[in-house]
Parts: structure tokens; sequence; C-alpha cells
């Protein structure tokens, strides 16, 4: 009898063939040991060079800004400063009103048409459903001031100028607005696409099986199914669409009062500043880190709470 082989029986090719990557894989343990070690160092240094412009960045934001932060800033309109008091830069309690009510009316039609249609991207497998995707994730990539010169062309210039009787109503929260909610559209869409397409198979096919049809199981099942994921896009759409300066820079104007009627020139954080950090007063350019400070800390509530709020709902489901 031969080692490991009983007379008389052939070997096991099986067996052979595992012992064999055994071997080799013994051979190659210390090399492969070494590679994996220094790929994760590799991570790690990666890692550490992305977060250090970040944190950079956040204890600039931190050190200049917080100390704009009185009740002055949050309820005051914006002043200029004068040779009496060279500090007297008022507050941003016109861009806060302005940017609640432009992404507030751009998110109104943005989320009911961005979740519909990525509703129909995930139950549809038709050329026009690849024709919208592929359409979304171009609109995704394009720069943001794009969209800004479009919202110009058609909300505040129209197209009187083309021959078409399409006027203006010229520069105002709508047109900001509708230059935002172009921009959500396509981000709602892929993302509440993805999040529909993670309810499992089984669910719908329990609901044709009890003779419901598309529709309904489509409404009744799938959607709520999937809320916690679309709560999530919505968020994080509308947490970008905060942020965003291109676009309203073309269509909003101006307002250094406090202005509810989207139909007139408005105020916006990421507007503010802009006309803070291009100011020639030396106080207004550093009441613009304060601005960015609060926008930053909005975002970010915004973000956190769209996930901590999808984990709840998940919790609660179970």
């Amino acid at each position: 009898m031969t080692t490991g082989v009983i007379e008389g029986i052939p070997p096991d090719p099986i067996l052979e063939r595992r012992e064999m990557v055994q071997r080799v894989a013994r051979k190659t343990l210390d090399r492969r040991i070494l590679v994996s070690r220094g790929m994760i160092a590799l991570c790690g240094v990666a890692l550490l060079l992305a977060l250090v412009p970040l944190f950079a960045i956040l204890y600039s934001l931190v050190q200049k800004g917080i100390r704009w932060w009185t009740l002055d800033f949050f309820t005051k309109v914006p002043q200029f400063p004068s040779l009496i008091d060279p500090n007297d830069v008022g507050g941003i309690s016109n861009a806060i009103i302005g940017s609640l009510v432009i992404d507030g009316i751009a998110a109104l039609f943005a989320i009911p048409i961005g979740v519909i249609a990525g509703l129909f991207l995930a139950e549809s497998s038709s050329k026009f459903a690849s024709l919208l995707r592929t359409t979304a994730e171009i609109m995704t990539g394009l720069p943001s001031i794009l969209l800004g010169i479009f919202a110009y062309q058609m909300i505040v210039i129209g197209f009187d100028e083309w021959g078409i009787k399409l006027p203006g109503i010229g520069f105002s929260g709508v047109a900001g607005s509708f230059a935002i909610g172009v921009l959500m559209i396509p981000v709602i869409m892929k993302a509440s696409e993805t999040a529909l397409r993670g309810v499992p198979n089984p669910i719908r096919e329990a609901g044709l099986a009890l003779g419901a049809r598309r529709g309904v199981i489509a409404r009744k099942v799938v959607i709520p199914t999937a809320l916690p994921g679309l709560i999530t896009a919505v968020l994080l759409a509308f947490s970008r669409a905060v942020g965003e300066t291109a676009p309203i820079l073309w269509v909003i104007g101006a307002s250094n009062m406090v202005e509810w009627n989207p139909r007139k020139e408005m105020a916006s954080m990421p507007l503010q500043i802009f006309q803070s950090a291009t100011s020639p007063y030396v106080a207004l350019r550093e009441e613009a880190w304060g601005i960015a400070l609060f926008l930053v800390f909005v975002v970010l509530v915004v973000n956190l709470g769209s996930r901590l709020f999808a984990a709840w709902l998940q919790r609660e489901r179970r």
C-alpha cells in the first residue's frame, strides 16, 4: 500500500487537486500576507490623505465662523459696515428664509416626479426606460451651472427673443426653485430606482399570486417596503440642493429683505456666501465664514438625519 492510497483503488483526482492547491498556497502564504498588509497600509495612507484636507476645511470653518453665530446673525437682515461701526454687517435671516422657500418649492415638484420616475425605471425594462435611465445619468453628471442657464432662458427672460410668446417672469424665487428642482430630479430618480430594486422579488410574486395588479403591488407593497431607502434618497438630494450655488446665481436676483413671495427676488445662503466673500468690506468677507459654517451644519444635519431616520424605519419594520 502506497502513502495515502489503497492498493487496487485509483487515487481520487479531487483530493489530489485539493492537496496540490493547499501545497502551493502554503508556499505563497508569506508573500500573500505581506502583500495584504502592504495594501491595507496603502489604503490607510490614502484615507489619511483624504481626511487631512477635510478636517483642515472644517477646522478653518469652525475657527473663523463660530464667532459670528450670535442672535443678531440669525435674526437680522444684512447691513453694510460704516465708519462708525465697521463690524455692523447685520445677519442672514433673509438668506435662511429664501433658502427654505426656494428649496421647499423645488422639493414639492421634484420629489413626486423623481420617485415616480424611479418606480418606472425599477419596474420596466422597455427601451424608453433605458433611454430615461441614460438621460438621468447624463443629467446627474452635468455641471450645475448649465441648469442655471437653462432656467434663466426659460423662466427669467422667456422665449420672446426666439419668436415664441412665452414671456419670462424675471428674477425670482420661482426660477431658483425650477433650477434646483431640475437638479434634484435625476438624483432622486437614480437613488429611488436603487431602493425599489432592493425589494425582494418574492414580495412582488406573492402579490401577483394573490391576483393583485402590478400597479397595486407597486403602490401598496413595493413603495412601503422601500420607504426607508426612498426617504434617504430624497433627503440626500435635498441636502445637495441646499448647497448648490451655480444655478441660483443666474436666476434669483438678490434681496436684502426677508421675502416670502417666491415671485419676487430672493436671497439664499449660497448666494449670500458669494456676495459676502466678494465684498470690498473686510467684515463682510469674514462673515462669509459664519454663513459657510451654518450651511455645512445644515447639510450635515440633513445627511445624518436621513440615515438615522431610515435606520429607525427599518428597525420598526422588523
